[in-house]
């Protein structure tokens, strides 16, 4: 795969798919949805997905670990033109959890702009209804889902209405944790 190649074939049709597939993720916590329609060198095809749906020139883009190289960065730049910056500017980060600890250097927003956080675009090997109980907006009851851990999102929910967003991807598939969510473990 170069750079060159893994966008979006219909990039109306399949920008709004993804755009869709994202926006109830985030409505429903916990839900998965299927994120299908692009490549990219060392990312799943969900992860891929999301920086085409989300990210532009004016979106900074950090990339942790794994994900720093040379062809995901030609991706990017080729495919969004997003710049690529340190995890205290970014707007968006990509990596597996490790990749991306700690996450208190994230942005979390301020008091009077609390959008103004990062989203985090955790890739993770296994993505599941199992796990962590989530509650709150969104949720009727009680969802669950695997998390690569429980005390860093209980830790983001308490600072709402500041805090991280994430969405989490493995293979075409998603799912989203917005800062509101409760998390518990089970």
């Amino acid at each position: 795969m170069n750079q060159l190649s893994g966008g979006f074939a219909d990039p109306a049709r399949d920008a709004a798919h993804a755009f869709r597939a994202l926006l109830e993720a985030m409505a429903r916590p916990g839900t998965i949805h299927i994120a299908a329609g692009a490549e990219a060198p060392g990312m799943s095809v969900a992860a891929a997905t999301v920086l085409l749906a989300l990210t532009d020139t004016t979106t900074p883009v950090h990339l942790g670990g794994g994900f720093a190289t040379d062809a995901v960065r030609r991706w990017i730049a080729f495919h969004t033109g997003a710049p690529i910056v340190a995890a205290e500017d970014a707007a968006f980060a990509l990596g597996t959890w490790d990749d991306l600890q700690p996450v208190t250097r994230f942005k979390i927003g301020q008091p009077s702009y609390p959008d103004r956080s990062a989203t985090l675009i955790v890739e993770v090997g296994r993505l599941t209804n199992e796990g962590s109980r989530l509650t709150g907006p969104g949720i009727k009851d009680a969802a669950r889902l695997s998390l690569p851990e429980t005390a860093a999102f209980q830790a983001n929910r308490a600072l709402f209405p500041l805090g991280f967003d994430t969405i989490l991807t493995c293979g075409d598939r998603l799912a989203a944790l917005p800062r509101t969510t409760i998390v518990e473990d089970v």
